[in-house]
């Protein structure tokens, strides 16, 4: 897709002019500061605030910005004569101001007079000690709100860097697959996907996720070593500098070949995922796409004879979630899962609240779609021992759950396909297209 990105400072200010249509308030947003790891000059990488970065466009740490009606505010301090020993010549701070298209910049110390008077973000209240506020506190949510009714819908600029981000993960699952032939350890795959982000000047958008044991979903552990019969699931994403995020997972076996057994469940979840795009467009409820994911899933495991029933059934009595315990995605943008800083202000739409239902509770989206969100649709299906083995789940669902078919596909711990997907007038496009699903598809790029 090719897109017509305007100059920074013209994309920025069209931003802060849309936030100043739906707020008639100032509102002031931090950029945040790196924190040590032990010792003051020994500091974790900085990343700034994704807010900020939505208007400001620069990682500029220590930074605030007063947004009013549109026009934006510097308070910035600028770094001391000493500090070009250990990191170069800064930009002034009239230079950032005119870069960022902000008509005053000042001090940090300047600050002080608005902080009482100025909505703040919920998440960022911990950034900055506030005094007794002059305006009613109502004024920060309806301040996140309209942050959400922005960032939900993304513009050029921002698809352009998601692109960016995107190709540059496509590369590092290629070169993880291409890896593993000779590779021993998950540790050396995972090194060979962050190093094409590395080389490329990207950062990792999450901390990634290369294990042979899929069945944890969130699993940062890299030492076990690949053997043949096992299933490898990575879940590696770029950001670019300007923060956008990108999230792809892909799952292939480390011999280069699926077995029967699991192919035959990648093949369940990769017709759960497609189904899923294709039913993607405007107006569709992302609830509906899990749920059809759901429902997909279910089908599949009746016709493998692990589940017995009626799929709609099965969805119904959350029986899928046994084995696709979470949502089918997520929003997508400078943050990977965006905005869950607000927690489900964004993921849910006004009036909805997050199910307590097995198969719904971890839902992360329950929204309209609309035309230019991104969103990730990854189906998966795990072998999770701690839900497998509860006794409640084994005795709510002995009678549609086949053990011992089960038992015949111990060789598979955890798939998950996921892409990144942009919801158009049309339908959809899948912005990580360029890296295959298909599992003949996936066995060719680990043996070639």
């Amino acid at each position: 897709m090719q897109t017509q990105i305007p100059p920074l400072a013209e994309t920025l200010r069209h931003r802060r002019q849309r936030l100043g249509a739906l707020i008639d308030f100032p509102a002031l947003i931090w950029a945040g500061e790196a924190p040590a790891r032990n010792f003051p000059a020994n500091r974790y990488p900085y990343r700034a605030s994704s807010h900020f970065l939505y208007f400001v466009g620069l990682p500029l740490e220590g930074a605030a910005v007063l947004l009013n009606r549109g026009q934006i505010t510097l308070f910035w301090d600028e770094p001391g004569a000493g500090a070009a020993l250990w990191h170069g010549p800064m930009p002034s701070r009239d230079e950032i101001a005119a870069q960022i298209g902000a008509a005053d910049a000042y001090p940090r110390a300047d600050l002080q007079p608005y902080l009482a008077k100025a909505a703040v973000l919920p998440g960022q209240k911990q950034m900055v000690s506030l005094p007794k506020r002059d305006i009613p506190s109502h004024l920060d949510q309806q301040l996140a709100a309209a942050v959400v009714e922005l960032r939900l819908i993304h513009d050029g600029a921002a698809i352009a860097e998601i692109e960016r981000a995107a190709a540059v993960s496509v590369a590092a699952h290629k070169a993880g697959m291409a890896a593993t032939a000779a590779a021993t350890t998950e540790a050396q795959v995972r090194a060979a996907m962050e190093g094409m982000i590395l080389a490329h000047n990207l950062s990792c958008a999450y901390s990634s996720i290369v294990t042979v044991h899929g069945e944890v979903l969130h699993n940062e552990h890299y030492d076990h070593r690949l053997q043949s019969g096992d299933l490898l699931l990575a879940d590696v994403g770029a950001e670019t500098p300007s923060g956008w995020a990108s999230d792809i997972t892909r799952t292939w076996p480390v011999s280069g070949q699926f077995s029967p057994s699991q192919r035959a469940i990648y093949d369940v979840v990769l017709a759960a995922h497609d189904a899923c795009i294709a039913a993607a467009k405007p107006g569709i409820e992302y609830r509906d796409i899990h749920l059809l994911g759901a429902k997909a899933i279910a089908e599949g495991l009746v016709e493998l004879g692990i589940l017995r029933g009626n799929p709609e059934d099965l969805v119904a009595q959350d029986a899928h979630a046994l084995f696709f315990p979470h949502g089918i995605g997520h929003l997508l943008g400078l943050d990977v899962h965006d905005m869950e800083d607000l927690g489900d202000l964004a993921g849910y739409a006004p009036g909805r609240e997050r199910s307590d239902r097995f198969g719904l509770a971890f839902l992360r989206l329950d929204r309209p779609l609309r035309e230019n969100m991104i969103v990730t649709i990854e189906p998966g299906f795990y072998q999770v021992p701690g839900i497998l083995n509860d006794p409640g789940r084994r005795a709510t669902y002995q009678s549609v759950v086949n053990w011992e078919r089960l038992a015949e596909f111990s060789d598979v711990r955890g798939i998950r396909i996921e892409d990144d997907v942009l919801i158009t007038a049309k339908g959809t496009q899948v912005v990580t297209a360029d890296l295959p699903t298909a599992a003949a598809d996936i066995e060719a790029l680990v043996t070639d």
